[in-house]
Order: structure tokens, then C-alpha cells, then sequence
């Protein structure tokens, strides 16, 4: 392996593109870096399914690229570098796209998701595919989070028994785990925000149809949405300008949300002075707001200061009319909405596979439990399917659902946001306090999480700015601006 005295371990891509050009650092260079951490750290952690056998091929392409000064290598800050891709994000390349389960292992895909053909086309080196809660946590609600039957239990890096957060979590680990430079994850209700907090790291869940959902498995296109997972604001900015935008196959929610994207995209918004004028609410209503007793009380209250300081106003003691039964309608009505989603949305994607051991979301059912022992299913279930594979379509059940959640999202999150006139609403994403993710994803709706925190046993634990939909301008903003004030974030020491 080459050696390089540019520190690789927590550096940000803007400081790796400046060691390209000071020649002080290759792509393959930082490949070999990467490849060495996985085969050190993936044993215990076990967030990393599988490594791109091409991965050094791309990167001395890239080198190429840069000794050359091809357009791309000099207009593109994701050129030659590597990111890991969530395994539910299909790759048309040598590595497979399962979403964690042997039940897909082998198939192959028609082409490369949305944002993966985005990804390669700003020059990104795609080192291979991050773990997952097998099928994104829709396979049983006794799975535990960062469990799949291809890599085992994902570990949190921090904390060896803490939980790792889910789904997206071999994105979230790998990333705080300095296994590669940046990662993609995708949220259905709180699987980039939940691992993201629980790993110290950064992650940006955009509003729905922003990114291409197309070669995603998928769980709900009413929800489903793919966003960045870094160590900074500023990375997570960086891969979220590359992947947004029109996908032909995607294209009535990427045309729809096309209109969101700010001309000259969104690193213009990296501003440390973001939180100037901004208004941020903070509600003390269950599942929103900051609890007294909670243990990292007093580190929300001197964030409150730092926020204020910087100049946001903090907008406390607001109301939102029938606020139980609208909770009420996000937690039961969604529940039933995503069952028959999935049935719909997953039958499709498999046919659409070249090839596939199974084409339907019965043949999946059918090969748990062939392979019980395999799939561990004795000890995790498949309840989630089995109660999806009841459903039959958008009946008048499942159509009266998607009227109430619609309600619940006009008369809740957006009427507290536009009568309060905010800029976000400021949670917490802390062990106990998760469920603002659901809040979020009924309405298709924004967040980033940024690292708030670490408990007494050094738990990591977030910050979560939410918004309405295309208010990612104002979230990067504020996100940015809350981290440059605070620089939180430390990396795992990984020690015995």
C-alpha cells in the first residue's frame, strides 16, 4: 500500500480535493486507506456488506482524470472520492443490491438507481454497499436496528452496546467510523435521522422527490426518500447537490420536486452566519419537545443560548389544535398506509429485476421460510410481511388513512410552522425522543440531524432541524451554522 502524510482519518472532501491538487494525496491513496480501515474495524462492526472488487480500478481512473484536468475533475468536489452506498440502492457494477436479505442475493439489477448514475456521473468512486436493518425495518418489528442476515449485527462505534439506530445503519457507522469518506442512506420515517444522531454524524433527510427514489427498493413512494449521511454539514451539502434532481424513472415526484432546487444548488447556503434572523420553534409537546428530566437537558439549554446568540429567535410555548389525535393519526394511519404501500411498491421493483430468485413479495415470505436458520427467522419474524402480503391495493381502508394523514400534516406541522412563521422546528434525537421522524415523513417533508451531544456512558445523541417542503435552503443554513458555533462531533476511539 501507498503512504501518503496527508491525515486521511476525519478529513472533510474540501480538504481532500485541496490535497489532490497539492498532489499530496491520490484516490486510490485514499481507496487503500479506506479498504484497510474496513478490513480492520468491519469484523466488530460489521457495517459494510460488501467492498467494490473495481474500487481501485475507478480510483486510478480518477487519478487519471486529474493528471489530464478532465472537465469533471475540475468542476466536480465529489470527484475521486469514495462513498458506500446503502444496500437497498441498486449498482449496475460486480456488487449486489439485496437490502441485507439472502432472499435477493444474485439478482440483478436493470441499470443504476437515480442517484447512483448522478453519483458517478461528478466522478464519486462507489466503494461498495453499507449495511442495512434487513429490508430497510420492514420485515419485522422484532428486528433489531442494524440486524440483516448478509452482515450480522451492525455495532455502534461509540458505544459497543448502544444501539446503532436503523435503518441506514452501515451508512451512519461506517461514515462515523472513518470507513469512507461519505454515504448515501435513504428514510422511509426516521432511517437517516435516527442512525445519523446515534453515530455523531451528519445526516440530510431532503423532502420527498428531491432524490430519485428509482432503483431503490422500496417501502412507500409516498415517503421513500434518499439523502446524504457525512461528518460534516458541509460533505452531506456537498453529496446532496449531486443527487437531486429528474430521473426519468422517477419522474412524476423528481419533476414535482425539481422546483424546490435553488439555482446555483445548495452550497451557497454553508453560511456561518445562517442562524442570523432565523425563526426556530420549540414545543414541549410529546415526541416534539425537549424533556425537563431528560439527562442532556442542560446540554439542549446551552445549545438554546447558542442559537440565540447567533441570532435566530426561539419561538417557545406554541399550540397545536387536536395535537393528540393528530399524533395519533401520524402512528396508526401511517402504520396501516405503508403495509399495502409496500406490497404494491416492492412486486413492482422485483419484476422489474433482470434477473431475481424471487419476483414477488410472496416468493421473499416463501424463501424465509425455507431458509429459516439462514434468515434467522425463528428469532426475529416475518410479521411485517406477512401482514403486507394481506393486503389487497389501496382500498377504501388504506385511501381513508392517506386523507387523515394528509389532515394530520396540514393541521399539525405545517399550520405550527406558517402561523408561527418559522424557519424550522428545533427537536431533539436522542434515545427516547425519536418520533418527530414520523412528524416529518407523513408530509414528505425535510431534516437534518446534526451531532448534539454524548450522554455519561458516551452515547452520541442529535439535534434535528426540521422544515416544510423545499426548505432545505433554510435547514442547510441553520444546520451549519448550529455546527461551525458548536463543533460537536468526535470521532469513536474504537478501543477495547
Amino acid at each position: 500500500m501507498s503512504s501518503t502524510e496527508f491525515p486521511i482519518k476525519e478529513a472533510s472532501v474540501h480538504e481532500i480535493q485541496i490535497a489532490f491538487k497539492q498532489n499530496k494525496l491520490t484516490s486510490r491513496q485514499l481507496v487503500e486507506f479506506y479498504l484497510t480501515q474496513i478490513e480492520s474495524l468491519n469484523p466488530v462492526l460489521r457495517s459494510v456488506i460488501e467492498v467494490n472488487p473495481e474500487a481501485l480500478f475507478l480510483a486510478d481512473e480518477a487519478d487519471r482524470e486529474r493528471n489530464t484536468k478532465s472537465p469533471i475533475s475540475q468542476s466536480s468536489l465529489l470527484h475521486g472520492i469514495p462513498i458506500l452506498l446503502k444496500d437497498n440502492i441498486a449498482t449496475k457494477d460486480k456488487l449486489n443490491t439485496t437490502a441485507g436479505s439472502d432472499a435477493l442475493l444474485g439478482s440483478v439489477v436493470a441499470r443504476d438507481a437515480g442517484v447512483v448514475g448522478k453519483l458517478r456521473k461528478a466522478g464519486a468512486i462507489v466503494l461498495g454497499k453499507a449495511s442495512v436493518t434487513e429490508w430497510a425495518a420492514f420485515r419485522s418489528k422484532q428486528q433489531p436496528n442494524g440486524w440483516c442476515a448478509r452482515a450480522g449485527q451492525a455495532v455502534n462505534p461509540y458505544v459497543k452496546s448502544a444501539d446503532p439506530g436503523g435503518s441506514s445503519t452501515g451508512s451512519s457507522v461506517s461514515v462515523a467510523a472513518n470507513m469512507v469518506t461519505v454515504s448515501l442512506g435513504t428514510e422511509t420515517a426516521g432511517s437517516i435521522l435516527c442512525p445519523s444522531s446515534f453515530n455523531s454524524v451528519v445526516g440530510i433527510k431532503p423532502t420527498v422527490g428531491l432524490t430519485s427514489r428509482g432503483g431503490v427498493v422500496p417501502i412507500s413512494t409516498r415517503q421513500d426518500t434518499v439523502g446524504p449521511i457525512c461528518r460534516t454539514v458541509s460533505d452531506a451539502v456537498y453529496v446532496l447537490d449531486a443527487i437531486v434532481g429528474f430521473d426519468p424513472y422517477d419522474a412524476v415526484a423528481t419533476r414535482k420536486a425539481s422546483k424546490y432546487i435553488p439555482h446555483g444548488g445548495y452550497v451557497q447556503f454553508l453560511k456561518a452566519d445562517g442562524l442570523r434572523g432565523k425563526r426556530l420553534g420549540i414545543t414541549s409537546y410529546r415526541f416534539f419537545g425537549f424533556p425537563n428530566n431528560s439527562e442532556n437537558s442542560h446540554a439542549f439549554e446551552l445549545h438554546f443560548n447558542t442559537l440565540r446568540h447567533k441570532g435566530a429567535t426561539l419561538v417557545d410555548g406554541m399550540v397545536i389544535p387536536n395535537f393528540n389525535a393528530i399524533i395519533n393519526s401520524v402512528f396508526n394511519d401511517q402504520d396501516i398506509a405503508l403495509l399495502a404501500e409496500f406490497k404494491l411498491s416492492l412486486n413492482a421493483y422485483l419484476k422489474d429485476l433482470l434477473t431475481s430468485p424471487g419476483r414477488s413479495l410472496a416468493d421473499a415470505i416463501a424463501f424465509n421460510k425455507k431458509f429459516s436458520d439462514l434468515e434467522k427467522i425463528g428469532e426475529y419474524g416475518q410479521d411485517l410481511f406477512l401482514e403486507a402480503e394481506k393486503t389487497n391495493g389501496m382500498g377504501e381502508l388504506e385511501k381513508k388513512t392517506l386523507r387523515n394523514l394528509m389532515e394530520a400534516s396540514k393541521n399539525g406541522l405545517q399550520k405550527l410552522m406558517k402561523d408561527n412563521m418559522l424557519d424550522a422546528l428545533v427537536t431533539p434525537l436522542s434515545y427516547d425522543f425519536l418520533h418527530v421522524s414520523g412528524v416529518l415523513a407523513i408530509g414528505g417533508f425535510p431534516g437534518i440531524s446534526v451531532p448534539a451531544g454524548y450522554d455519561h456512558d458516551g452515547r452520541p445523541f442529535g439535534i434535528c432541524f426540521g422544515g416544510l417542503k423545499g426548505f432545505e435552503p433554510k435547514l442547510i443554513e441553520i444546520a451549519y451554522s448550529f455546527e461551525q458555533a458548536t463543533k460537536i462531533r468526535k470521532p469513536p476511539s474504537l478501543g477495547p
